[in-house]
């Protein structure tokens, strides 16, 4: 029973750990925190619900279009929304990203309503069984897939020129531009990726929440949880965090109350915060990868 809890819960701290990293990649490179990041999400995982039901695409097709989607959504919202305020205060941009969480989820609800429907998994069959621990074949895809995409945004963010470029926008933007760093560029493509991200977690976590306009809610505020655990400006603390919370939540679940597992989880946060106030991977004043 305490391992099957364990590998459920890092299934589904996987995905807290995708919608995190987005956040901490927006907040790293551009100082700003995404309100609207799963609300993002969620309108991704619809427009791969079309492409899948009106338009009978393949799985695999629908879910790639649908990041492309999403990746197009962060770049117009960077662009149009986010640019001309990119000097503003921090404080009307983290409103600006409320407007947008608002506008988003109104929208979704009056074109697709609020009444939860179903969504298929990657990879349906019998679960496999490892010892004393099954594991049902999309839970399997979900961990490929989260582990594979936070590898390749972390090798991108620490080890590449783009990666290099956003690291030193997010320490000092003007002396980044004087380098000859092209910021709204970096801004641009750290948005394209955090919706990229936040779509994925989107459609993993959709098969098990099931579709409608509030899907996110829960999930972005566990996101942002498994952020602040981790430090908020570290990369590998957003994954840290977030599996510490998938599994944490499940434990709770299972052996105290399934009602009261959000409760414990944040009191754990708070305890774990006490004695670590920057979250297991932060630091007090340089940021770090």
């Amino acid at each position: 029973m305490l391992l099957q809890t364990i590998a459920s819960g890092l299934t589904i701290g996987c995905i807290y750990g995708l919608a995190a990293l987005g956040l901490v990649l927006i907040y790293k490179t551009t100082d700003v925190v995404n309100f609207a990041q799963g609300e993002m999400a969620m309108l991704t995982t619809f427009v791969s619900y079309i492409l899948l039901q009106r338009y009978g695409l393949p799985y695999y097709a629908a879910f790639l279009l649908a990041l492309l989607f999403a990746a197009v959504l962060g770049t117009v919202i960077q662009r149009f929304i986010m640019k001309p305020v990119q000097r503003a205060p921090l404080l009307n941009q983290l409103v600006l990203t409320l407007a947008l969480y608002m506008v988003i989820r109104g929208v979704a609800g009056i074109i697709w309503g609020y009444v939860p429907v179903g969504y298929p998994e990657a990879i349906s069959g019998e679960p496999l069984q490892l010892g004393q621990v099954y594991i049902k074949p999309n839970e399997i895809f979900v961990l490929c897939v989260s582990l594979l995409l936070m590898g390749v945004f972390y090798v991108l963010f620490q080890y590449t020129r783009t990666g290099l470029a956003m690291r030193a926008a997010a320490q000092d933007m003007q002396t980044s531009e004087l380098m000859g760093i092209k910021v709204t560029g970096i801004f641009t493509w750290t948005w394209a990726i955090g919706a990229v991200l936040g779509g994925v977690a989107g459609m993993l976590i959709a098969p098990i929440t099931f579709l409608d306009p509030n899907m996110m809610q829960e999930i972005a505020i566990l996101a942002f949880a498994a952020a602040v655990l981790g430090g908020f400006v570290s990369l590998p603390g957003a994954v840290a965090g977030g599996l510490c919370i998938g599994v944490l939540e499940n434990l709770i679940a299972t052996y105290v109350s399934a009602e009261l597992k959000a409760p414990f989880v944040f009191l754990l946060i708070v305890l774990i915060l006490y004695v670590r106030p920057n979250g297991l991977f932060g630091v007090s004043q340089a940021r770090k990868v």
